[in-house]
C-alpha cells in the first residue's frame, strides 16, 4: 500500500496528534471495548456462511460450519463496502445489538498492496482517503470495537518513494487521530507485518512514524502463517524497541486464522497451512489472539489458490486447512 503526502503540519505528528486528541502518547483509550461487551462478535454474513447457507448437502459444510463460519473474525472493509459510514454503522450496530464485539479491517490506502499486488486498488488519493477514513470512523461511533488498521501498509514502504512513504505516514496518522476523536470506544491496531519481513527495530520506528503513539496497539502475523509464539517474541521485541527509542510501549494482538501449522515461508495460498486458535482476549505476550483473515478466503491467483481473486472464498481450501492438509 501506498503512502500518502505527508503535510508539514503533521511533520510532529505521533506526539502532537495525540495531544490533541486528549491522550498521552504512551497511553491508550481509557475504555476497554472488550469490557462492554459479552465476547467477540461472528459475523453471520461472512463469506464462509454464505457459502454454509448457500450449500447445505455438501459433504464439507458441517466442517466449514462449526470450525470457520461459526468462530469470530473480521470483516473486511475497503472500496467496495459502498458509503463506508453506512457500512460500518451497520456492521457495529448488527454487533452492538447483540453484546458483542466486532473485529474491522480498514483497507482502502491508496496503492493498496504495492508490492505484491494481488489485492491492489484504494483510494484514489490522499484526500479520498483522508474523507473515507473518518467516515469510517464516525460510523463506529461511541460503540465498542477493534480496528485493525492497513494490513501490510508499512511493510510495503520498501516499496514506495521517500515522497510516497512521507503521504502514507500522514495518512496514517490521521486516521489514528480520527478513530481517536469520533470513536473513542475503539481499539485500534496499527498493522506491523510478521516476524519475517522487517527487523524488530526497523518497525517500531515505522510505527512510530506513522503515529502509533496515539493508536491503542499494533497487529502482526495479518493474512499470515507464522506460528503464533514467533509473533510474541517478534511483538515483545518491537515493544521493547518503542520503549529504548521513543519512551512508550504497546501492546499487540496476533492474527491466528491460519497458523496452526506455521510457515512454510510463502505468503499466497501455500498448500499444508491449518487453521490456529480461535478469536479469544489472551493474557501475558498479545493481548489478543484474532482471526483477522477468514480462512478460506484466497490470497490471490497463486498456491492451492490457483485461477481465483484475492478474497474469494474457495471451499476446499477452508475444508484442507481444518485438518492440515
Amino acid at each position: 500500500m501506498r503512502r500518502p503526502r505527508r503535510r508539514t503540519a503533521l511533520l510532529i505528528a505521533p506526539t502532537l496528534t495525540a495531544l490533541l486528541v486528549g491522550l498521552d502518547p504512551g497511553t491508550a483509550h481509557a475504555a476497554d471495548p472488550t469490557t462492554m461487551t459479552s465476547g467477540f462478535y461472528a459475523d453471520p454474513d461472512s463469506s464462509a456462511q454464505q457459502w454454509v447457507n448457500s450449500h447445505p448437502g455438501d459433504g464439507r459444510t458441517a466442517a466449514i460450519r462449526s470450525s470457520i463460519a461459526n468462530v469470530p473474525a473480521a470483516r473486511w472493509f475497503g472500496n467496495w463496502s459502498g458509503p463506508i459510514g453506512t457500512a460500518t454503522g451497520a456492521y457495529v450496530g448488527a454487533a452492538a445489538s447483540g453484546g458483542k464485539l466486532p473485529i474491522l479491517v480498514a483497507y482502502n490506502i491508496p496503492n493498496r498492496d504495492i508490492c505484491a499486488g494481488q489485492s491492489g486498488g484504494g483510494a484514489g488519493s490522499a484526500a479520498d482517503y483522508d474523507t473515507w477514513i473518518a467516515a469510517f470512523a464516525s460510523g463506529i461511533g461511541n460503540r465498542p470495537a477493534l480496528v485493525v488498521l492497513e494490513p501490510d501498509a508499512l511493510g510495503h514502504e520498501s516499496c514506495m518513494t521517500p515522497a510516497q512513504v512521507s503521504e502514507r505516514n500522514a495518512m496514517l496518522r490521521n486516521a489514528v487521530a480520527q478513530f481517536n476523536a469520533k470513536a473513542p470506544n475503539t481499539w485500534v491496531y496499527l498493522d506491523a507485518g510478521n516476524p519475517a519481513w522487517l527487523s524488530a527495530p526497523t518497525m517500531a520506528r515505522l510505527l512510530a512514524d506513522a503515529g502509533v503513539a496515539g493508536a491503542h496497539g499494533f497487529s502482526l502475523n495479518v493474512s499470515n502463517f507464522y506460528p503464533t509464539g514467533q509473533n510474541t517474541a517478534y511483538g515483545n521485541d518491537i515493544s521493547a524497541a518503542l520503549k529504548s527509542s521513543y519512551g512508550y510501549t504497546k501492546p499487540y494482538v496476533v492474527d491466528t486464522s491460519r497458523n496452526g501449522n506455521g510457515s512454510d515461508g510463502t505468503w499466497c495460498n501455500p498448500p499444508g497451512r491449518r487453521i490456529g486458535t480461535p478469536t479469544t482476549r489472551a493474557g501475558g505476550g498479545p493481548e489478543m489472539l484474532l482471526w483477522v483473515k477468514s480462512p478460506g478466503e484466497s490470497d490471490g491467483n497463486c498456491g492451492t489458490g490457483s485461477g481465483s481473486t484475492a478474497g474469494q472464498f474457495l471451499p476446499e481450501v477452508a475444508y484442507k486447512l481444518i485438518y492440515g492438509y
